[in-house]
């Protein structure tokens, strides 16, 4: 809650008591109390507000095409890899099926080297 850890908060807790003192205490905790029923009272009403001025079609609202993580460049990079990967495995499926022996791919043994072309590097 806030950062505040455990300890911190009964630290808060007893500094306070010790300011305000004991005799104010109930004074100060019912204002409180109201200054929070008030700001929930006020939460409620404009929510109520907002129905209300949206009407019947606020249940219709996709409210999941206006989150900003959707946007976060690694998941579109993620996700357009992800697309090209499942693109180049339906097309090597595909030409697998349409030509079998033509399909062979060569792969060097394991620890071969690869080929190179020492003029272009």
């Amino acid at each position: 809650m806030f950062g505040i850890s455990g300890l911190e908060f009964i630290v808060l807790a007893i500094l306070v008591f010790v300011v305000i003192g004991p005799e104010r205490m109930p004074e100060y905790a019912q204002q409180l109390k109201d200054f929070v029923k008030q700001i929930r009272r006020i939460a409620f009403d404009a929510k109520d507000d907002l129905k209300e001025t949206l009407g019947p079609d606020l249940g219709d609202i996709n409210w999941r095409q206006y989150d900003p993580r959707q946007y976060d460049p690694r998941v579109i990079v993620r996700e357009a890899f992800a697309e090209d990967e499942e693109e180049r495995r339906k097309e090597l499926e595909a030409r697998a099926q349409a030509a079998p022996a033509a399909s062979v791919t060569s792969r060097l043994p394991r620890g071969a080297w690869a080929p190179f072309d020492s003029e272009a590097t």
